[in-house]
């Protein structure tokens, strides 16, 4: 691209972080809207909580400083490949506020695009829904520390949309959410 070539909306890097509860839908709807966009031409990555966990973040634990330090990596790495033109989606619980907006003041100290997405689902919903066990396992007294339940979880108080995931599908989640990229001119 030369000097006097304008970036297209493709070309647009953003970080889109889908913060909430475990089994709220985050990684579902995440997945879901990666797809349309790459089906539209954006270059796009999903940077996976658990996925991190296991690679970038391994040997990190669930305290405060932990979670911290795993979300400041996530933000990191989200905020580089964004500065490069790729639709960067988070789906990470990232449970503290504090947390979430180092990693805004980050992406907007160098400039990138990043939106806050706050998955809705309510903690009695995402039990029920429990797609890794873990509520039957906190439940069952086998594991202690989960967000939601006996671990703060700091819902964002402005986030730049909130989806009620518990009563639209995940192709209107999806949707709500292009709707945005599209709004603030990132897709």
């Amino acid at each position: 691209m030369t000097d006097h070539e304008e970036k297209t909306v493709t070309d647009q890097g953003a970080t889109i972080w889908l913060t909430g509860l475990p089994s709220a839908g985050k990684t579902t709807i995440a997945r879901a809207l990666a797809d349309t966009l790459r089906g539209g031409g954006h270059r796009v990555e999903v940077l996976d909580g658990d996925e991190i966990r296991e690679f970038l973040s391994a040997g990190l634990g669930f305290s405060r400083e932990d979670r911290h330090t795993n979300v400041q990596r996530i933000g990191f790495v989200a905020e580089l490949l964004a500065s490069h033109g790729v639709k960067v989606l988070v789906p990470v619980i990232a449970p503290y506020a504090d947390s979430r907006e180092a990693v805004r003041k980050r992406h907007e100290a160098n400039g990138t695009a990043y939106l806050e997405v706050h998955v809705a689902t309510p903690v009695e919903v995402c039990s029920v829904r429990d797609v890794k066990g873990l509520y039957a396992r906190q439940a069952a007294g086998e594991i202690s520390g989960l967000t939601g339940v006996d671990d703060p979880y700091e819902p964002p108080a402005a986030p730049d949309l909130r989806i009620e995931a518990h009563q639209q599908s995940v192709a209107e989640s999806a949707a709500a959410l292009e709707a945005l990229l599209v709004e603030r001119e990132l897709a």
